[in-house]
């Protein structure tokens, strides 16, 4: 007999009020506090991950755990593996929306995507119930996970000031699966990050997709490499003296193309002979994946004059490139199109100072009617608490003249695509990773709630 379930969520928002719960195990399990205001769960994970992110001593943390697996472990196999998530609205972003549709998740995958009237629930399954049906949440650049929550030296890791070229630094060696902040997002439905290096060197290091949820960066890993992390602009030259103008940092940029482009010669010459083989040199190494196309260049350039720059260097080696930031790609969208390159987009509410002085809240909507590929994301947040919430942003594009569904494509699987990870993610589609968010509103409402969160098939934020 089918058991229904309704979800709904305690949690606050952000800025919410904390409730007292001193002593309590359940106030421990389901709020935790991040800088100064408290996050509260929909339902505790009971996981270690979660856990230590509250703050739990080692001695409560072996207790709660127990209490935990004897309270669960009686639940039967199907219920632990096969769910029927059932919602008033389900966005599938592989159609139309369905009203009164059914998503069937069975082994960590999803299984059947429906009208409840087409879609035949199995004997002794669960059903969930929701408002709203989405695909979990992609933000297409963050550097969540090498950046922390206390913003200290110590969880500070997205920029290496030592040299501004060091494509080399792989994200992966950095990347803490337990960070307050991989929680934090995945609480609001974000279930996957294009993150590591972030902006501010001429090369700063590469970028990495994980899933927000494990213990590890192995459990987390979708991709270990995925781009490589460049930055043009005056920014560049404020981290680090020795860079200086706009034309030299381009001058800079393109030697080192240069020298991957000399260094790929002496491989290919060598025919795989290794007494024929150059010494290895890791940098040279990363860069000729650049410029094979194995590695993708993401470069960020906020004005026209670095957006240009950036396509100049990309007819010049020929090399996958993807735009990030891109403040003023309003005026230059001829360009970008002609040049078939995607955007990930600054947050629309970026501070509109410096380099993004011109941003605006409409270029989105003027990508999306250009017909240019973009994607949302939270970038780098330089104050506490440290990364944005990337469906905020897309709410303000959304506000301005961004069509409704294009705005969820730009967080769902038009990211993916631009990513490269849309066979895994980024629709509620049979054989797709189960990767599910569930609203009780309107996600781009502030005031909606989170009623719970999978990812690969399990809850990271569970149902009451």
């Amino acid at each position: 007999m089918n058991t229904s379930k309704s979800f709904s969520s305690n949690r606050g928002g952000a800025n919410s009020d904390a409730r007292s719960g001193a002593g309590s195990a359940q106030s421990t399990c389901s709020h935790f506090v991040m800088f100064g205001s408290p996050v509260t769960g929909t339902k505790s994970r009971f996981s270690q991950r979660s856990f230590r992110a509250a703050g739990v001593p080692a001695g409560l943390l072996s207790t709660l755990m127990l209490v935990a697996m004897l309270l669960f472990s009686g639940v039967d196999d199907v219920r632990a593996q096969t769910y029927a998530i059932q919602g008033d609205i389900v966005y599938t972003m592989a159609g139309d929306p369905i009203t009164n549709g059914v998503v069937l998740v069975s082994d960590g995958k999803i299984d059947r995507v429906g009208p409840a009237n087409a879609v035949r629930i199995p004997s002794g399954v669960d059903i969930v119930q929701a408002r709203i049906v989405t695909p979990g949440f992609i933000d297409a650049h963050s550097v969540v996970g090498l950046a922390g929550a206390l913003n200290s030296p110590h969880d500070q890791d997205q920029l290496e000031r030592s040299n501004p070229f060091q494509p080399e630094l792989r994200a992966i060696d950095a990347y803490n699966a337990r960070e307050h902040l991989v929680v934090y997002v995945s609480d609001q439905g974000i279930t996957t990050l294009h993150t590591g290096h972030g902006p501010g060197a001429i090369a700063s290091g590469q970028t990495m997709i994980v899933k927000t949820s494990g213990e590890t960066v192995n459990e987390a890993l979708v991709d270990s490499v995925t781009m490589v992390a460049f930055t043009l602009g005056p920014s560049v030259s404020r981290n680090y003296s020795q860079v200086g103008s706009r034309s030299r940092t381009i001058a800079m940029l393109r030697a080192e193309f240069i020298k991957a482009q000399e260094y790929k010669s002496k491989v290919d010459q060598a025919g795989g002979d290794p007494a024929k083989m150059p010494a290895r040199n890791l940098k040279m190494e990363t860069m000729m994946a650049v410029l094979n196309g194995e590695i993708r260049a993401m470069i960020t350039a906020q004005q026209v004059t670095e957006i240009l720059a950036a396509l100049r260097l990309q007819e010049e080696f020929g090399f996958d490139l993807v735009l990030d930031g891109a403040a003023e790609a309003y005026l230059v969208l001829d360009q970008i199109k002609a040049a078939g390159v995607p955007v990930l987009l600054h947050p629309p509410m970026v501070r509109t100072t410096g380099e993004t002085v011109n941003a605006s809240w409409e270029t989105a909507a003027e990508l999306h009617e250009a017909g240019i590929p973009f994607a949302f994301q939270a970038g780098f947040e330089g104050y506490v608490p440290k990364t944005r919430i990337v469906h905020y942003e897309a709410a303000i594009a959304i506000a301005n003249g961004l069509p409704y569904l294009a705005g969820l494509e730009a967080i769902t699987i038009g990211s993916a695509r631009i990513l490269g990870i849309d066979d895994r993610v980024g629709s509620l589609e049979r054989g797709k990773d189960a990767d599910i968010a569930l609203f009780n509103g309107d996600p781009f409402e502030f005031l909606t709630s989170t009623t719970g969160v999978m990812i690969n098939g399990q809850w990271v934020v569970e149902p009451e």
